[in-house]
């Protein structure tokens, strides 16, 4: 949430945005966080209530909207603490649906992005392999054609909104000597035979939101599963990440910023040494420290916004957006469990909470050291 004031249509939006997660979600993401995952139900929910894939085209079932309003959806979620649901549906609706939108054909758009607005299908992408890492070039999950079809074999992992997709974008060689240019896009429908789930993976935060291994055995993909031209998967992944990590960015100041609502509350309630814990002066200096931080991240993270919707946001701004604002998300919710004591560390205290689903955000999505060296890369060369 931005500390300028918005445009009006867009705080309607965001106070609808609210009430619905007040309703919906708060009541049960305890819950939901114990049992290891969300319902498939809220994906519905969150679909008949107009906010997957809000910036799609209305014929392909989304609101048309611009995409400040998809940020919006996302960061309501992680300013009011659900952090595994933000990651999910920012997945879903900021990585998964643009990558259909911009490179999917007319028939993979229509198949596929309706269902995806609707909640009906959760989308997924697929990179990340257990020997690989950020090092996409290594993966070894592959695709060899067939006549009129691929045979997909391999396995990924860490893979959010795993347990859930129906709709996996996987990443595959098809041209295992081709380096980078051997890499292709499929979309994988997991109900195919050769498609299954392994674990839903236990993390020490985002308890909820399902991560999971996947495995492909001689999945048979028919030649209209490529997405876009086969050997352009590298560029595509490439030109995609600066909406992810601008998204992710944008979840990390929305996280900070509900954090920072938590902890001036509880100073303000909390009685230490005869006084309000807020008249300490320890207490004072870190939150006028920490607010600080939060309004400067989150300056250059609407500007950012700007940027992409004008359609110049760059690899190397998006990293430093990524990078600086996931940084900051850490030590924020680092000094705000601070404040909060030996009550901080009980899980009975959201506080706790946002602390453990902030250290993932600086790995996934690109881990703040590759967002250093893409930095450096734009001003120094490799």
């Amino acid at each position: 949430m931005s500390f300028i004031k918005e445009p009006q249509e867009r705080a309607l939006f965001r106070d609808n945005v609210a009430r619905l997660l007040e309703a919906e979600v708060a009541p049960h993401y305890e819950q939901w966080e114990k049992d290891g995952i969300v319902p498939a139900q809220i994906w519905r929910t969150l679909g008949e209530s107009g906010l997957l894939c809000v910036d799609m085209p209305e014929e392909f079932g989304g609101c048309g909207v611009p995409f400040d309003y998809s940020v919006v959806v996302g960061a309501e979620l992680a300013r009011m603490g659900f952090g595994a649901l933000a990651t999910n549906v920012m997945v879903h609706s900021d990585i998964v649906a643009p990558y259909l939108q911009h490179i999917g054909s007319e028939q993979q758009k229509q198949q596929w992005l309706p269902k995806m607005a609707s909640g009906e299908i959760v989308g997924a992408i697929a990179m990340t392999e257990p020997g690989a890492g950020s090092d996409l070039q290594a993966m070894r999950a592959s695709a060899k054609k067939d006549g009129e079809h691929y045979i997909l074999n391999g396995s990924k992992t860490f893979i959010t909104n795993g347990q859930h997709a129906g709709l996996v974008i996987v990443a595959a060689k098809t041209d295992p000597s081709a380096g980078a240019k051997g890499i292709s896009l499929f979309l994988v429908d997991t109900t195919l035979p050769g498609f299954s789930h392994g674990r839903n993976m236990e993390k020490i935060g985002q308890h909820c939101g399902d991560t999971s291994e996947l495995f492909f055995d001689n999945i048979r993909l028919p030649a209209s599963a490529l997405l876009g031209e086969e050997g352009m998967g590298f560029v595509y992944l490439m030109r995609e990440l600066p909406r992810e990590r601008l998204v992710i960015g944008a979840l990390a100041c929305a996280a900070a910023r509900g954090a920072l609502d938590l902890t001036v509350a509880y100073t303000t309630e909390r009685e230490l040494f005869g006084q309000k814990l807020s008249q300490l002066q320890n207490t004072r200096f870190r939150i006028a420290e920490m607010e600080t931080e939060y309004r400067v991240n989150q300056a250059f993270i609407d500007q950012c916004i700007g940027q992409y919707s004008a359609g110049e946001l760059d690899t190397a701004t998006a990293s430093m957006a990524k990078y600086s604002a996931t940084e900051m998300q850490f030590r924020v919710a680092d000094g705000c469990l601070q404040l909060f004591g030996g009550y901080g560390y009980t899980s009975e205290y959201p506080i706790s909470r946002a602390f453990t689903d902030a250290r993932v955000q600086r790995i996934y999505g690109g881990a703040s050291e590759i967002m250093k060296e893409v930095i450096a890369r734009s001003l120094l060369g490799k």
